[in-house]
């Protein structure tokens, strides 16, 4: 399919793509290729392949579980796929492909034997959720919480509830919403749908989470259902925001007719997408990766994690800039400095880009000594800096938005 885009048109590549094996090209307007190749001609080429994947979409059978959220889609896509998994042949989301290319892609590589899908539909505009949601038809949705992810372009969380809440408009009457009994849009989104209603959370929900016990190799709890079976369940991911995620994976699993211990045993064998929330060991060093992306709402998260984790070393926090903020950037960041502190880390190290900057001032205006912070110009000067001044002993958290590339202070130190 030749999209094109501000800096690139495929159609100038369908040469390369007949010589790599394509059976036939959709295009927006002809092309290069040998005589007698398939050429499907359409007035848009995305449109195209969106209705392409809405047409199998409505042929395939199975149910589909669309997911979305400010924080944690792809980790919560990923367990809910997991936990799916143990009765259903199940498709889902390939990292993070949750646009409106991403997810016509997502659907089209449903194959007839799947039984469940899993999507995950981004958005950072308002008026894109509800094609995403038209495309997929899905008969159960997951909003996982209302954050500041994209604030810049909608404005504030109510805009972002808003624009979320078009997930859960278009389940039907005999479908089910699944939503985090703590978040406090939630009332505002039952009110957006008439589907039936499940909650989950920690210690609260129709679904939920109690014994919540934590380690750096993950969690274990116990999970409650609204029929009366309970199970004790582990997940090897840390933090209490992935317990929250776990949650709303099993009432997926509950509202599928999947049994406790069946969840349980999908839970203990969840592998989550690169960058999200991992143990690794890089050049003798143990990091917390979580370095994907990052708002304000996930980078306190993840600072409550590494404050959660034991450790034989020091807590040290490397953090980089967070993007789409807009002018709620400088207290975004500030505030992130500030819960740094807060968490009882030793050393702060900020990999300056943005406004990154104001994530040490933050700190330092909370309270911070100036000698527990480090302010780098790049991911060679963090790991050089790593190096010299950490043990194998401490603990690194990493983090930041995409833009921010924080998986290069990773490279680095892997660098001959």
């Amino acid at each position: 399919v030749a999209l094109a885009g501000e800096r690139f048109d495929a159609h100038s590549l369908a040469a390369d793509a007949v010589k790599a094996g394509a059976a036939a090209i959709l295009a927006s307007r002809p092309v290069d290729v040998p005589d007698g190749f398939p050429v499907i001609l359409a007035h848009d080429s995305l449109a195209a392949l969106q209705q392409l994947a809405a047409s199998w979409r409505r042929v395939w059978a199975g149910r589909i579980t669309g997911l979305t959220g400010s924080n944690g889609k792809t980790s919560t896509k990923d367990i809910t796929s997991a936990i799916l998994s143990r009765q259903f042949p199940t498709a889902a989301t390939k990292g993070n492909l949750n646009n409106h290319i991403g997810v016509p892609l997502t659907l089209l590589a449903i194959n007839p034997e799947h039984a469940a899908a899993v999507v995950e539909m981004g958005m950072n505009h308002h008026g894109e959720i509800a094609p995403l949601a038209a495309i997929a038809a899905p008969q159960t949705a997951i909003i996982t919480n209302i954050g500041t992810a994209h604030i810049e372009h909608l404005g504030s969380r109510e805009g972002i509830a808003l624009e979320k809440s078009a997930l859960a408009s278009a389940i039907a009457p005999d479908g089910t919403v699944i939503l985090n009994a703590s978040d406090d849009f939630t009332p505002f989104i039952i009110s957006r749908t008439s589907a039936r209603i499940l909650t989950a959370g920690i210690g609260i929900g129709d679904i939920r989470i109690e014994n919540l016990t934590a380690s750096p190799e993950g969690s274990r709890f116990h999970l409650h259902f609204p029929d009366g079976q309970h199970t004790t369940a582990s997940l090897a991911l840390p933090g209490r925001h992935m317990a929250a995620n776990a949650a709303l994976a099993a009432a997926a699993g509950w509202s599928h007719g999947i049994p406790a211990d069946a969840i349980a045993d999908g839970l203990a064998n969840v592998a989550l997408t690169a960058g999200r929330v991992q143990l690794r060991s890089v050049a003798g060093l143990s990091f917390l990766d979580d370095s994907y992306n990052a708002n304000p709402d996930s980078m306190v998260a993840a600072l409550e994690t590494l404050r959660g984790l034991e450790t034989k070393g020091r807590r040290i926090a490397v953090l980089g800039r967070m993007g789409e903020l807009g002018p709620h950037s400088p207290d975004g960041h500030r505030r992130t400095g500030a819960a740094a502190l807060s968490s009882g880390i030793n050393l702060l190290i900020v990999v300056n880009s943005g406004d990154a900057h104001l994530i040490a001032d933050g700190f330092l205006a909370a309270g911070g000594s100036p000698s527990q912070v480090h302010l780098v110009p790049d991911a060679d000067s963090c790991a050089a800096l790593l190096r010299q001044s950490a043990s194998p002993d401490d603990l690194i958290l990493l983090k930041g938005s995409r833009s921010a590339g924080m998986e290069r202070v990773l490279h680095s130190l892997s660098a001959p």
